[in-house]
């Protein structure tokens, strides 16, 4: 484990980092951050390994709150969580802070201060890491991703049933250094797939919620908008795709068109589980929910009675 570095200049703002379970994550996470960021909290929901040992061992608070969704979590964690900061910058425990990225904080939080006037959250790059292989191609870099925001500011989403999108209405930035997230736990190519099959049923259910609350997405979908807009129109048009086409769809979009397959073997079995096997299962699992809804719509109420 890497020893927490001597403090340099420490920035105006607070970390705060989800966790459960995450002794192979948690130690690189915070070495990221701890040198430069005045404020670190752990908000954990009853880990059993070393995690808490590490998190005290980098000088974080730590907060405990019983896990629900990542979503519902995470407005916990804003809502309660005791920082003192203006600005938050939201980790998940699989996530570290580049070099290039911390450049860039310090310049902006301490150096240009006024260039953070009016701004509600900030983007940095995703930079995809999968079992030690980085994933340049298939779409997949750069993503952009909301990691950084006035707490005051942000919404989660509360129809997120496997995953947590923060999002901020007010004006927001770019910044053009990556944030680099690789989940250790996931070089067990059979952690991912139980993973990603329990995410599977979460993400059907998720899908089945937005198709029937119409305008229920957090910001106005938008092809030119931020990158969350982008994202939720793309959604919107995927949803309107047939079932069980779509996946094979996407895989070649990814694969071929987006050249996914430049990222070797690695790349393939990432791109071929995550954009052709994972919503396979998404498909199958909307598709027994959407079967369901019509046999009970079409059920005559004797039938509903007897069940």
């Amino acid at each position: 484990m890497s020893k927490p570095a001597e403090p340099t200049e420490c920035l105006p703002l607070t970390v705060l980092v989800l966790t459960l379970n995450e002794e192979p994550n948690l130690d690189a996470c915070l070495a990221s951050v701890a040198a430069w960021a005045a404020e670190l909290i752990v908000v954990d929901s009853g880990s059993t390994d070393a995690t808490l040992a590490i998190a005290r061992r980098y000088g974080a608070t730590i907060v405990a709150h019983p896990f629900e969704t990542h979503a519902r979590q995470w407005a916990w964690a804003l809502a309660n969580a005791p920082y003192s900061h203006p600005w938050v910058l939201g980790l998940d425990a699989d996530q570290r802070v580049t070099p290039a990225l911390r450049a860039e904080l310090v310049r902006l939080f301490a150096h240009e201060p006024e260039r953070l006037a009016g701004l509600h959250g900030l983007y940095v790059r995703r930079r995809q890491i999968f079992r030690g292989r980085w994933i340049r191609h298939g779409g997949y870099y750069p993503k952009y991703l909301l990691k950084l925001f006035r707490p005051a500011a942000v919404r989660l989403d509360e129809h997120d049933l496997m995953d947590h999108h923060f999002y901020v209405a007010g004006p927001t930035a770019l910044l053009p250094a990556d944030l680099i997230e690789d989940n250790r736990k996931e070089h067990d190519i059979a952690f991912w797939i139980a993973k990603h099959n329990r995410y599977a049923a979460l993400h059907a259910r998720e899908e089945l919620i937005r198709r029937r609350a119409a305008g229920s997405w957090p910001l106005r979908a938008a092809l030119f908008g931020s990158p969350d807009q982008r994202v939720i129109w793309l959604k919107s048009r995927w949803y309107k795709l047939p079932l069980y086409v779509r996946p094979f769809l996407y895989f070649f979009v990814r694969y071929v068109l987006q050249l996914g397959v430049l990222d070797g073997k690695e790349g393939f079995i990432f791109h071929f589980l995550q954009a052709f096997w994972y919503r396979l299962l998404v498909d199958i699992h909307l598709d027994d929910l959407l079967r369901a809804e019509r046999a009970l719509a079409s059920a005559t109420p004797d039938a509903i009675r007897a069940q």
